[in-house]
């Protein structure tokens, strides 16, 4: 950016371009956008008014105004031609002085550079949707003249568009130009790029400089997380995080409870988001898997606080659409929570939870073709993360093709490896073929002897118990599960086996801390109501429905596939949250 000149030391010959000059580099935007509109209609009515260099500058300087305003359609053909004029400019060896300006200054001749004038209107383009006019502009420009900024956008788009070498090779370019571009070396560990390489490319500048010994470690806890090593990632990060340089620093604690996540410890990840929440109110990254623990787990009043709380800070990204999705989502409103996911996906196609919500809602409105898009999409973009594999993998049994789930089942357990969430789906699939009970039964004990307090597992083995109708041993699993966690799901199912052995007192005190735990859970609810029937022990033929224990709270029924999906369409007197 151009320092402007104090008026008293420029002189008086200063043409009226470089006085627009000087107003973009003091940022009054505004200001030359009024002025560069006039002289360019000044220099088409008479093309002898400015040199071509002049022509050029104050298109460019009209552009970026443009650009700053956000209308990135204009500012792309304002852009375009400035660059057609610089063309022009170039094939005229010698620049004809202009009235008004006879003396051609040195000041006269800086010019607005090409590259990043081709730069400016690739931003255009991506803000526009338009990656590939974005990617054949920059890719216009020689290799050699590209700017570290140029290669990031462009390793970026490449990325999107899946040319994963180009964009290995733009990311590479970035990290020889600056070899601290942390954001680069995320780009790199993403497409598989192993971390030794990584860590090669930045040897040198952590010798040489003090303090920085901890990148190295760093570089090791990413590469775990992009290889889908939950344990080892979180461990790596626990010991950069205890370091006492980068203890409480809100990225790490970030990406542990993102972490924690992923590897179901769903416990540990709301506490994590909620030690970074305090250190920085502000944040907005990560908040919509927040906001979705929080709705799993019943806390809908959590929920709706937060996305306000969300808004408040920011309505231009996805988060808080997710958060307040997910509240609409768990109230079983589906057609707002449809709504606000596709809104969400409107301000960040690349936002997973958003293609989550999304396809759940489309999945409980009925439409599951059109949720399995969205499965797939989450898929390709965190192919890492399992709960877009189970989302997809719900869908297929909910249209009865048992064997694209087992397919798909058997794909996540050797891609993601043998551990108790991967045995838990696949065991999942197996549960609903017959003739796969029994392998259904080896791998929920392999997934509860690897973590016996891993509750989906815990539930999809109370559900292959329940159709043996071994209550008793239904009983000491629940029992054993439930006496270091508490949770809804596990205290409702606890409710039903007690209600099939004829404990109907303690079954009723499990289905009311159920209901303590989550107020919205119906069955738990149906649960008290049915035994509150049932004072007399004469009508007690337990009836309880016990094969049906897959809630996980993930499923809400179709019953309130609501009416108000024209109304959601139409207005948004929503955007102030409920």
């Amino acid at each position: 950016p151009l320092t402007p000149v104090p008026a008293a030391a420029r002189g008086p010959r200063m043409s009226v371009v470089e006085h627009v000059r000087e107003m973009a580099a003091a940022g009054l935007h505004s200001n030359v956008r009024l002025l560069s509109g006039l002289l360019l209609t000044m220099s088409g009515n008479n093309p002898e008014l400015f040199s071509p260099s002049q022509k050029y500058q104050l298109l460019v300087y009209h552009a970026d105004s443009l650009f700053h305003d956000k209308e990135y359609r204009n500012a792309v053909s304002k852009y375009t031609m400035a660059l057609q004029q610089k063309k022009a400019l170039s094939k005229t060896s010698k620049v004809r002085p202009s009235t008004g300006n006879a003396a051609s200054t040195p000041q006269s001749q800086c010019l607005p550079s090409e590259i990043e004038v081709k730069y400016k209107m690739a931003e255009c383009y991506t803000m526009l949707k338009q990656d590939k006019d974005a990617i054949a502009i920059l890719d216009g420009i020689p290799s050699r003249q590209r700017t570290p900024k140029i290669n990031m956008m462009l390793a970026n788009l490449y990325k999107k568009a899946g040319q994963e070498r180009s964009s290995v090779t733009s990311y590479k370019e970035v990290l020889r130009q600056c070899p601290l571009a942390l954001d680069a070396i995320l780009g790199l560990l993403s497409l598989s790029v192993k971390g030794a390489e990584v860590a090669s490319m930045t040897i040198n500048i952590i010798q040489s400089i003090p303090n920085l010994d901890w990148l190295s470690v760093w570089i090791k806890a990413y590469a775990f997380v992009h290889t889908g090593d939950n344990t080892r990632a979180i461990n790596t990060i626990c010991s950069l995080e205890k370091k006492s340089l980068l203890r409480d620093n809100v990225d790490l604690l970030g990406s542990l409870a993102d972490l924690y996540f992923r590897a179901g410890d769903n416990k540990n990840s709301i506490l994590k988001f909620e030690q970074a929440q305090m250190l920085d109110p502000y944040l907005i990254k990560g908040m919509d898997v927040y906001g979705y623990l929080l709705a799993r787990e019943g806390r809908l009043e959590d929920v709706e606080n937060l996305g306000c709380r969300l808004f408040n800070i920011s309505d231009q990204h996805a988060e808080p659409w997710v958060v307040s999705g997910c509240h609409s989502f768990y109230s079983k409103r589906y057609s707002r929570a449809l709504y606000l996911g596709a809104k969400a996906i409107q301000l960040n196609s690349n936002s997973v939870q958003a293609l989550l919500l999304k396809g759940a809602a489309l999945r409980n409105m009925g439409r599951v073709q059109e949720a399995i898009i969205h499965f797939r999409e989450a898929i390709r973009l965190a192919p890492c993360r399992l709960d877009c594999y189970e989302g997809l993998i719900e869908c297929y049994l909910a249209s009865n093709s048992i064997r694209e789930a087992m397919v798909m089942a058997n794909n996540v357990y050797k891609t993601l490896g043998a551990n108790a969430q991967t045995l838990t789906l696949l065991a999942t699939v197996c549960l609903e073929d017959p003739v796969t009970q029994e392998k259904a039964k080896t791998l929920l004990d392999k997934a509860l002897t690897q973590r016996p307090d891993y509750i989906k597992a815990v539930v999809k083995k109370a559900e292959l118990l329940s159709r043996e109708q071994k209550y008793e041993d239904g009983i000491a699993l629940l029992r054993n599960a439930l006496a270091n966690q508490s949770d809804c799901v596990l205290h409702r199912i606890l409710g039903d086996f007690l209600v099939a052995v004829n404990e109907y007192q303690e079954a009723m005190d499990q289905y009311s801390i159920a209901l303590s735990l989550d107020p919205n859970d119906q069955k738990s609810l149906e649960g008290l109501q049915k035994m509150e029937k049932e004072e007399s022990p004469t009508d007690a033929t337990q009836e309880e429905d016990v094969d049906d224990m897959e809630g996980s709270g993930e499923e809400g029924d179709l019953e309130g596939s609501d009416s108000e999906a024209a109304q959601w369409a139409d207005q948004e007197q929503w955007f102030g949250m409920q």
